[in-house]
């Protein structure tokens, strides 16, 4: 399985999760949590949580990252993959608490899920490379917006700051771009 290529001069998040795991290295963690910790609040936020508990799991999943880096594995899930997995499972767990919370047990293991099979991994593959073969068509402001959006996960108003766009214009540019996505792209969409 091949891996998703960093951005350009960004730092290789595997690699820093691996140091964590054989050295402890703090360093790495530190630029792990500056990168991941906002990225899973503002997931957290858009899927609902309210803030205090978003900022809670944030912090909760990158402790976690801390305690078990030693599960990750790069050849099952990149490292951004394997994070939001642990973030994703932390946030069901609260969920299921607030729940049944006399009722439920803690999940002893929060491993990420189980690689995806090989016949999927193949479909995931190819679907990549008709999305980027689409993204290509679309006009640079539009494509870079796409690209700033879901490749590099940034927010909105991230975007709004580095592109020195109003808000607007970020949104307009996003749904022009994925309405020409959805057309070139037809079945996937």
């Amino acid at each position: 399985m091949t891996q998703t290529p960093q951005p350009e001069g960004g730092p290789d998040h595997g690699a820093l999760i691996q140091a964590i795991a054989g050295q402890q290295d703090r360093q790495a963690f530190a630029v792990l949590f500056g990168h991941f910790a906002p990225r899973v609040k503002a997931w957290m936020l858009r899927s609902g949580v309210n803030p205090t508990a978003a900022e809670e799991l944030a912090q909760e999943t990158m402790l976690s990252v801390w305690r078990k880096a030693h599960l990750f594995d790069p050849a099952r899930a990149g490292a951004s993959t394997w994070i939001f997995t642990v973030a994703r499972n932390l946030r069901i767990d609260a969920l299921r608490r607030e729940r049944h919370p006399s009722d439920l047990m803690p999940d002893p293991t929060e491993e990420p899920d189980a690689p995806a099979q090989a016949d999927r991994i193949v479909a995931m593959s190819q679907q990549e490379v008709r999305i980027r073969s689409a993204l290509s068509l679309l006009p640079p402001d539009q494509a870079d917006v796409i690209r700033k959006a879901f490749f590099e996960d940034k927010v909105h108003a991230e975007i709004e700051k580095e592109l020195g766009i109003p808000l607007g214009t970020v949104k307009s540019r996003l749904r022009l771009a994925m309405t020409r996505l959805r057309a070139a792209l037809g079945d996937l969409a």
